[in-house]
């Protein structure tokens, strides 16, 4: 089922209501405006892989939403626990397979994998078992739509603080792919950030990359952009540099789809490239992501396995070939920024900085200070 809708009222990637979740297909976006159902993890995987849903929180509330609307019939064809833990265990196989980068995802699995051993550890193996088994889950993936909001409300309120004592009003900010309402529950991670510097009226100016190959922030944060109303200037990734030489840049803010325990960070490619332009000319560079996209288990982004994509998404624009028949083609849908690069790391429970000139930044001690980790 596809709902078409060309003029929507706000900006949200995910619609849901217990039993039914609904998709805002982003590959027609900024066309058409379009939403799809979603019926089970299967078709949630798929969508995920197809980047019809893209950005690290958004891929990880799809991908336990997607498993959520399934509960009922899959409970409904077992009458034994046992069995029906197994029958998630695959579907969480499948949705693990989806995106390799974003962190966030696994860590939902690894949530929902515990609430699995959980209740086949407490639970009666029965047709009851099952049902409060299913319950527990449906229970879960609902809570992260509501966390996920208020995380990024957070990020974009610490992110804003960071500037309240820059003496400026008139902040320029340039960010990169799509970090908002489209790449989360709503408002955003990076882009939330912006949006907390506009509703502060401290925003004179957002700069957004066309971020190629996929084209994110011409077809996804210029279309939230426009639609939010902030002034904001669309420009290609290589020039990027010249803009920093030629206006006064006050920031970069970024999203991230893994932080590790040395700071380096995983987003978008063409990030990595962005900080060193930024150091050179002396910008800071802020990581803005929750901290469900922290890794702690790397040690350093050399560790980071970074996913390809298919060579189509270079070649091609809305199905129209661009480039010459015959080439090679080397897509890394990411890259590794080192965290002697970025300024700080921007989360819902604060800023994580260097903790001295020159250092990489410590995750791990950081997490252990709020008592997270």
């Amino acid at each position: 089922m596809t709902i078409a809708n060309s003029t929507p009222k706000r900006l949200e990637a995910i619609r849901y209501q217990r039993g039914e979740l609904f998709l805002l297909d982003q590959l027609k976006l900024p066309h058409h405006t379009e939403f799809f159902s979603v019926r089970n993890s299967v078709e949630g995987a798929q969508a995920i892989a197809l980047m019809k849903v893209r950005g690290a929180p958004a891929i990880a509330v799809t991908a336990a939403l997607s498993l959520a609307v399934e509960m009922p019939a899959l409970a409904n064809s077992h009458s034994a626990l046992k069995s029906f833990a197994q029958a998630i265990e695959e579907r969480l196989e499948t949705l693990g397979k989806s995106r390799p980068t974003a962190v966030n995802l696994f860590q939902t699995i690894g949530q929902l994998r515990e609430i699995l051993a959980l209740g086949l550890s407490t639970l009666p193996d029965t047709t009851q078992g099952v049902k409060t088994l299913a319950e527990n889950i449906v229970n879960y993936a609902e809570s992260m739509l509501e966390k996920d909001l208020s995380d990024n409300r957070a990020i974009g309120a610490f992110g804003a603080d960071l500037f309240k004592n820059s003496g400026s009003k008139s902040l320029r900010i340039l960010t990169h792919c799509n970090t908002g309402s489209l790449a989360t529950v709503g408002y955003g991670t990076a882009l939330g950030v912006i949006r907390a510097l506009h509703e502060r009226n401290q925003l004179a100016h957002a700069y957004a990359t066309e971020t190629r190959p996929y084209n994110q922030g011409a077809r996804l944060t210029a279309f939230e952009l426009v639609f939010e109303q902030i002034p904001a200037t669309l420009i290609t990734d290589s020039m990027a540099s010249f803009l920093m030489a030629r206006e006064k840049i006050d920031a970069v803010v970024v999203g991230a789809d893994r932080v590790v325990a040395n700071g380096d960070t995983a987003n978008k490619v063409g990030t990595y490239q962005l900080a060193i332009a930024a150091k050179h000319h002396d910008v800071p560079f802020y990581v803005a992501a929750p901290v469900t996209s922290i890794d702690t288990t790397l040690a350093s982004g050399h560790e980071i396995h970074i996913e390809e994509r298919p060579s189509q998404e270079l070649t091609h624009i809305f199905g129209q070939r661009i480039a010459a028949d015959g080439i090679g083609v080397w897509n890394p849908s990411f890259d590794v920024t080192p965290s002697k690069l970025i300024s700080g790391i921007i989360t819902e429970v604060g800023v994580i900085y260097h903790r001295a000139l020159d250092t990489t930044i410590d995750v791990r001690e950081f997490l252990k200070g709020k008592g997270l980790r």
